[in-house]
């Protein structure tokens, strides 16, 4: 039908109550905001056969109207195209409470228009509040292509239609806004069952990032613990961001955005990064398309011990609530933090019942072993054995204290007990040196133990028996291995064996054949070939590490 006949259409009662009937019908089909908005503006621009509908809803936070739908305004300007209250026609619309229609829109002096729209394409405007209630909702606008008279009864219609849609705008709101409470509540509830599930705490720390970044709407998220010896922040989990964000951690407290959160014990936020001047990394907020910034910081006990970080992919004002919402995941997130310290305090005391168990039970295995020749030895010798063998359990429960029960380096024990043994066995007079080289092995501590006492008897053995007539010599730790196993050599530049020699004479290579089989290898001494002194080998297949004990 031309758009020349259209006032007769609409002053037809029949046509007015098939226009209202389309626009309740597409009303009682939408639920969500997103698309009721849709139905209203395709509906109007249909029924009443206009070239563009567009609604702007009123945004309290940033006491503007806000462009969210249309069916002829560039698609690029919803969320983004603003005017003020009492700006433009359609702004003079909601300001006033009345419906505006203007012929000639461009030369109106109220018009105003909103870079990005592709508005300068239309001619006539016409604008109607949206009031629920008294409450402002908005306002809606229809537009022309061609200079157009409105009607009284177009106008009448309008301002019908606008005060159905702002019913049902209103309505939807609500229900969003319900929607939204209760996503949260079951990703808050979802959060609380992770972190009381037995799971690791890096996969632990690695949900509760993700479900934060979906209840906050946001590109990505970040977990940042707070490092007081070094004063520095470390990235301890994130989602949804580049691998170059892990490249800048450590972060400085002093001078970073995060750290002014942690110093001040207050949530930081940023409007946008890319413009922030006390934000370092703008060049890679703009790679990213990384605005809004909202930093939390994580408390235990009262302590301040890191920082949770949001950043959305637009420009925001963080409302009250969601700086509470968020509050809330970084609690929740402490609470994750102390739960596995308290987890792992746990773990700890039982461990360390075991492993002392355990040692004490080497240890007497030592002492029967030595008591079969208790009377070849003279006490001091007896007792100064005695005591270089637990000092290479102590060397190995150090590192314990240090690295916790997760799999060890070998080479910095075997190291720690040299030096033990060597202040202890080498002559004073003499010039012995005792080198350790070669590859790290990494172990669980249970059979790292094992290792380091037998190799801890042999450099004893090498220290003892090796050097008795010469002046110097050198002793030498060699660590390798190959595709099946783990060889460990300890040569020495001395004396070397005596003739008809067997293992079974010496305790303390009895020792080492008994450590040898805990472990399942061999263990083999001999003279070097063609050179001074001797060569032991212990050949231990390679056991599988995971990470942990």
């Amino acid at each position: 039908m031309p758009k020349q006949n259209f006032p007769r259409r609409i002053s037809d009662p029949r046509a007015e109550l098939r226009a209202l009937h389309d626009i309740g019908k597409a009303l009682s089909s939408a639920f969500d905001l997103h698309t009721t908005l849709h139905k209203i503006t395709e509906t109007t621009a249909a029924v009443m056969r206009l070239d563009s509908c567009s609604i702007y809803l009123w945004d309290k936070k940033q006491n503007a109207l806000v462009l969210k739908a249309s069916t002829g305004l560039s698609p690029k300007a919803f969320n983004v195209g603003k005017l003020a209250l009492g700006e433009g026609i359609t702004g003079a619309a909601l300001q006033s409470g009345r419906s505006v229609a203007v012929r000639d829109a461009a030369n109106d002096p109220r018009f105003k228009y909103i870079p990005g729209t592709d508005e300068e394409n239309y001619k006539s405007l016409a604008a109607v509040p949206l009031i629920s209630q008294g409450n402002k909702i908005g306002a809606m606008n229809v537009q022309t292509k061609r200079l157009h008279h409105w009607t009284r009864p177009e106008i009448d219609l309008l301002e019908l239609i606008g005060e159905l849609a702002a019913g049902a705008l209103e309505r939807a709101e609500l229900l969003d806004g319900l929607q939204r409470q209760v996503n949260e509540l079951s990703t808050l509830a979802q959060v609380s069952k992770t972190i009381t599930e037995p799971i690791f705490l890096d996969e632990m720390l690695a949900v509760i990032c993700e479900m934060a970044a979906q209840i906050m709407n946001a590109k990505g998220t970040a977990l940042l613990l707070f490092d007081e010896e070094n004063e520095e922040l470390t990235l301890r989990a994130a989602h949804g961001l580049e691998r170059e964000h892990a490249a800048i951690s450590p972060i400085d407290v002093a001078t970073s955005l995060t750290g002014r959160a942690i110093q001040s014990g207050e949530p930081v936020s940023v409007r946008d990064l890319q413009n922030e001047p006390s934000y370092k990394n703008r060049a890679l907020a703009k790679r990213e398309g990384l605005h809004s910034f909202l930093s939390m910081p994580v408390s235990v006990r009262g302590k301040v011990i890191g920082a949770f970080n949001c950043y959305l992919n637009r420009v925001h004002e963080f409302t009250p609530q969601e700086t509470e919402l968020f509050a809330t995941l970084a609690n929740q997130t402490a609470v994750a933090l102390e739960n596995a310290n308290l987890m792992m305090n746990s773990m700890l005391v039982r461990e360390m019942h075991h492993r002392i168990k355990n040692n004490l039970q080497t240890v007497a295995m030592l002492l029967r072993m030595q008591l079969r020749d208790a009377d070849k030895l003279n006490a001091g010798v007896l007792l100064q054995q005695t005591i270089n063998r637990i000092l290479s359990i102590a060397a190995v429960h150090e590192a314990l204290s240090q690295d916790g029960f997760r799999v060890m380096g070998v080479r910095d024990l075997i190291q720690r007990a040299a030096f033990m043994a060597h202040q202890t066995m080498a002559h004073p007079e003499k010039e012995i040196s005792l080198r350790v080289e070669g590859e790290d092995i990494r172990l669980p501590s249970q059979p790292a133990t094992t290792m380091t006492m037998a190799v801890n008897e042999l450099i004893q053995n090498a220290l003892e028996h090796g050097f008795e007539n010469v002046a110097r010599g050198a002793v030498t730790v060699t660590l390798k291995t190959n595709k099946a196993h783990y060889v460990i050599q300890v040569q020495d530049d001395g004396a070397g064996l005596p003739k008809h020699f067997s293992k079974q004479d010496s305790l303390g290579l009895r020792i080492v054949d008994e450590l040898a089989q805990d472990l399942r290898g061999e263990f083999k001494i001999a003279n070097r070939r063609g050179k001074r002194g001797t060569l032991a080998t212990l050949k231990i297949p390679k056991i599988k590490v995971t990470g942990d004990e």
